[in-house]
């Protein structure tokens, strides 16, 4: 596996100064005086042409952009046409009857959303990517255990869940927003990142809901049906948090696991990558956490939205990332400062907090 370019490090040089506001003198805790921090990105000059040589191109996207079919949420009815909740834009009916009979399951969970399609256009591109979502599938294997007991995905269902988030496309405009600079622009490009897979435990979380399961014995049995009787089979749920709420913009789906990816995965061939800075070259042993490294990558490396996987930031993503430098302990900030604790390109300031 080819990873070009260090992830922490790229050849073309940015460098960028903030304003934090930390305590300036120890021997003074009470001082406030901001303090200046420094930061310096470079860019490895193969970036581009890796990402040419390995991204799906923007036609087959578009043609295979609902992939992800989605169904009424009241009567599983399938959907063409969408009519969605317009507050939290989660859940989709295909009548107003519907929404009304939903209305008293799904008013605990309805949270303002402001991004006018929620997390769905996101997701549907990100389903239609064959790399991401082969990557993305590899991680699962491993998270969820698949090798560890050949019954799931077959006598029983499995299922991940995938929290996604919108960050800067700009690694400067993040530092900014992190570290809390009013000099951070208020129009900013954003795209589409995976911050985590959380394998579902029945024994921590309860059994999978009845609507849930049923979506997964008809997958499994329309898998069997085409001949996939020996590939394991479960459910994803996508997860786009805001930043004050642990429930988020979900959509869950079924979940083909084909045999190139438990070949790959059985393999666990490692990810090779080149140092911009120093030109060394460094192997990555595969894993879940490695395959969301390398995906998170590649979104980045796409500079014309190729992957139709940008867009303007809304003021609850850049909430959330400030949550995440002010230490607090919502569920987005707590899964965005793992995500930097594990990333390369955030190492030299995710110890940073206000």
């Amino acid at each position: 596996m080819v990873c070009a370019g260090e992830p922490s490090v790229m050849l073309q040089t940015l460098k960028a100064s903030f304003t934090k506001n930390m305590d300036a003198d120890t021997n003074n805790p009470g001082s406030s005086a901001p303090k200046a921090v420094y930061f310096e990105h470079v860019i490895h000059p193969e970036t581009d042409n890796h990402f040419r040589a390995t991204a799906a191109s923007s036609e087959f996207l578009k043609a295979n952009k609902n992939i992800l079919r989605l169904e009424c949420t009241q009567c599983r009815t399938k959907l063409g046409k969408l009519l969605k909740c317009a507050k939290c834009k989660s859940v989709w009916y295909c009548s107003k009857e519907c929404q009304k009979k939903h209305w008293s399951t799904h008013k605990p969970t309805c949270h303002e959303v402001e991004r006018s399609s929620g997390a769905l256009k996101f997701i549907q591109m990100f389903g239609a990517n064959p790399l991401l979502m082969a990557y993305l599938k590899i991680g699962i294997v491993f998270d969820c255990g698949l090798f560890d007991n050949p019954r799931v995905g077959f006598d029983v269902p499995f299922m991940a869940r995938v929290d996604v988030a919108v960050e800067p496309s700009d690694i400067l405009d993040f530092v900014g927003l992190y570290l809390n600079d009013e000099a951070v622009g208020e129009k900013l490009q954003g795209m589409l990142q995976v911050n985590a897979i959380t394998p579902w435990h029945p024994s921590m979380q309860g059994p999978l809901t009845p609507k849930r399961l049923q979506i997964w014995r008809e997958a499994r049995a329309k898998y069997n049906a085409e001949g996939f009787t020996k590939d394991p089979v479960g459910l994803v749920e996508f997860i786009g948090c805001s930043c004050a709420e642990d429930s988020g913009n979900s959509v869950t789906a079924e979940l083909h696991i084909p045999a190139v990816v438990l070949d790959i995965a059985r393999k666990r061939e490692p990810f090779i990558g080149v140092s911009a800075a120093t030109g060394a070259q460094f192997n990555k042993p595969m894993s879940a956490v490695a395959c969301l490294e390398y995906i998170n990558l590649h979104i980045r490396g796409d500079k014309q939205n190729q992957l139709y996987l940008r867009a303007e930031m809304t003021g609850q993503d850049k909430e959330a990332i400030r949550a995440a430098g002010r230490n607090e302990e919502t569920l987005p900030a707590r899964i965005l400062k793992e995500k930097m604790e594990r990333e390369h390109l955030y190492a030299n300031f995710a110890q940073l907090t206000r």
